[in-house]
This record gives structure tokens, sequence and C-alpha cells, in this order.
């Protein structure tokens, strides 16, 4: 069964996890439900089954990023579905998901 259109997951702990729907409908959400969590001790934010995604994704990455940096910690994204490096590289901040320096392939259709 699929979730609706603009269902989103977000759970906090050691390790962040982010599952559904990453698009507009959603993103608001998912931002607002993290902002009362503790960054992850592990510094993972993990995406399991995010799906579909928009560019709404771009910009809760970065949102979470500016945050990290601005409390002195590091996040890192796991699970990066192919269609949002896809995204972050066509808005220019592939880097925003890179992991050790180590930018993620480019995976072009």
């Amino acid at each position: 069964m699929s979730e609706p259109r603009g269902t989103g997951a977000f759970s906090a702990g050691d390790t962040w996890s982010v599952s559904g729907a990453l698009t507009i409908d959603s993103a608001a959400r998912l931002l607002a439900a993290s902002r009362d969590a503790v960054l992850p001790p592990s510094g993972i934010v993990a995406f399991g089954k995010v799906h579909p995604l928009d560019s709404a994704a771009v910009a809760l990455l970065l949102a979470w990023k500016r945050r990290a940096t601005a409390e002195g910690k590091t996040i890192a994204f796991t699970g990066i579905p192919p269609s949002l490096t896809a995204l972050a590289a066509l808005y220019g901040v592939e880097e925003l998901l890179a992991s050790d320096g180590v930018r993620p392939p480019i995976v072009t259709a």
C-alpha cells in the first residue's frame, strides 16, 4: 500500500531517520518535527524509503546542514536516493550530500 501524497515520517534518536514522501507538501512539517529534536549523536541522517521527493527535500537538507553548522556539529546523509543526488547537482549543492569530503556519484538516466 502506498502512502498518501504529502505524508512523510521523521524519527529522532542516535540516528535520524526519514521515510515516505519528502515533497513541498511534507517538508515544512518534517522540518518543524525536527526542530525540537537534538541533532543525532551519531551525526547520521538516514534516508530509508523516501519516495516521492522534490526540490523541497534539498531545502530540508540545507536547513539541517545550517543548523548543524550553527550548533558546531556535523551531520552526514546516508541512503540518499539517486533522484535527490541529481536534484542537489542541478542546484549546485551536491557537496551538501558529501561525506568525509567525498562527493556522491551523480546518476544520469
